[in-house]
């Protein structure tokens, strides 16, 4: 931690993707930054532990070729090698009693007839629901995302007004709802659905295919951003609890207490402040004159996710990943490690898991375990070595219709206090994508504001990408 009354020209506060985006894109352009982490190390919901011989990530994260903000803040860390994209976007999606089938884009079709032949030949829906789900798709192409009546809509039923009755919405289109906005179709806003369906699978061919992480989230992004950020100049300082941020004759002063509060409070004055906090935590942060809509801000809510860890004692499936049907499984993906020798650990992931979030471990482990016999008999002769459950209670926002209203964007009405996280205004869903879109968007609020205060010696910015 820095010495009580230590100037910077920024003070992030939040150490997550929108935090470090910000805190990169600031220096880069020159500011002398200071980083607020309350957690012990950096990368805010995307971080991992240590369970047993596992190291075991928060969440399952995986990306599209789309989310190029993103995609480009792994290069600046140095760990874009360290994932693997797809050539195209294919992805096995699995039913109990049946082969898998692939849902793969065309090599050479444009958009959006790249998804044509999938959509034409995919075996769990009729004829007659496939050439629905085509025309419904076309249609979806014309539905602008940042619409406010589109926002306030739900997806699902848009889909019901054209055509896609509940077995085509539960075996095609919420294979991406869920997954994309922790939400089904029915609950999600219509908007939302839009700028995933259309930036993700229709505008641009390449566009949806999948990337994964090869190594554990903490060695993706916060230990990474520790090494570039010191290395950059910034001051990082975790398990430092922000308490208070006020405004003053000279910009502002940022109270810090360690974690839980242990450690005599210090404080901090900037010129300005990004904070970078999930939307329960910042209403305390932000002075009741900066947003008029800060005691709105609950009304976002929460969604959870649960995931099922499984370590059987052999292989059961040579995928890396697939969606699932008709099962209580919804994503498995393969995380076994590259150093065990012998056998196979499985994680699946369960979204907008409501209805989930508190049943006793021993119940959904068992659940699991039988619905991956079904999807995949290797499971029936192989034997479960370990199993524990993790949640997410709030994993995401919950995206549901009317909530764009709610997220606000990166000003507020106190010059040099700018709000970042994916829970703002970005136009995009809770997503890695929009985190780090919101913390450059973040900076270039903040150097706006920065190159309009009278000249400092130590201060020489210039433009941030």
């Amino acid at each position: 931690m820095t010495a009580p009354g230590a100037g910077y020209d920024v003070c992030v506060v939040g150490g997550g993707l929108a935090g470090i985006a910000a805190a990169i894109s600031l220096v880069d352009a020159g500011a002398r930054v200071a980083l607020l982490e309350r957690r012990s190390e950096l990368g805010g919901a995307t971080y991992s532990f240590e369970h047993g011989n596992l190291v075991v990530d928060t969440g399952q994260h995986v990306f599209l070729r789309c989310y190029e903000r993103y995609r480009a803040l792994l290069d600046r860390l140095g760990t874009g090698g360290l994932t693997q994209l797809q050539p195209r976007f294919s992805v096995p999606v699995l039913r109990p009693g049946r082969p898998p089938h692939v849902l793969r884009r065309a090599r050479r079709l444009p958009a959006p007839a790249h998804l044509l032949p999938a959509l034409a030949r995919y075996p769990l829906l009729s004829v007659r629901e496939r050439l629905r789900a085509i025309g419904a798709a076309n249609v979806l192409r014309g539905v602008d995302p940042d619409d406010p009546a589109n926002d306030r809509r739900a997806f699902g039923d848009w889909l019901a007004a054209h055509g896609q009755g509940p077995r085509a919405v539960r075996r095609l289109w919420d294979l991406i709802t869920v997954a994309a906005l922790n939400a089904p179709a029915q609950r999600a806003s219509l908007a939302l659905a839009a700028r995933v369906f259309r930036t993700g699978l229709l505008e641009r061919a390449d566009a949806g295919d999948i990337g994964r992480p090869l190594v554990p989230l903490s060695d993706l992004h916060g230990r990474a951003a520790l090494r570039l950020l010191t290395r950059l100049g910034v001051r990082v300082a975790t398990g430092s609890r922000v308490e208070r941020v006020h405004p003053d004759t000279s910009g502002f002063r940022v109270t810090v207490g360690g974690a839980g509060g242990r450690s005599a409070r210090e404080e901090l004055a900037a010129d300005a402040v990004v904070l970078a906090v999930p939307h329960p935590a910042a209403p305390r942060l932000v002075p009741a004159a900066a947003c008029d809509g800060r005691d709105s801000w609950h009304l976002l809510d929460s969604a959870p996710i649960v995931n099922v860890h499984l370590r059987y004692d052999s292989t059961v499936t040579r995928l890396p990943f697939a969606a699932a049907v008709d099962s209580p499984v919804q994503w498995i993906f393969d995380r076994t490690p590259p150093s065990m020798r012998d056998g196979q650990y499985l994680v699946s992931s369960v979204s907008a898991a409501d209805d989930a979030i508190a049943i006793p471990a021993r119940r959904l482990v068992r659940t699991h375990a039988a619905a991956i016999a079904e999807l995949f008999p290797a499971a029936r002769s192989a034997a479960l070595l370990e199993a524990f459950v993790t949640r997410e209670p709030h994993a995401t926002f919950r995206q549901a219709p009317g909530t764009r209203r709610l997220r606000p964007g990166a000003a507020t009405r106190l010059p040099g206090l700018v709000l970042a996280g994916a829970w703002t205004d970005t136009g995009w869903p809770d997503t890695m994508e929009g985190a780090v879109r919101s913390g450059h968007r973040a900076a270039d609020v903040v150097l706006a504001h920065l190159r309009g205060l009278p000249a400092s010696p130590t201060r020489n910015l210039e433009g941030t990408r």
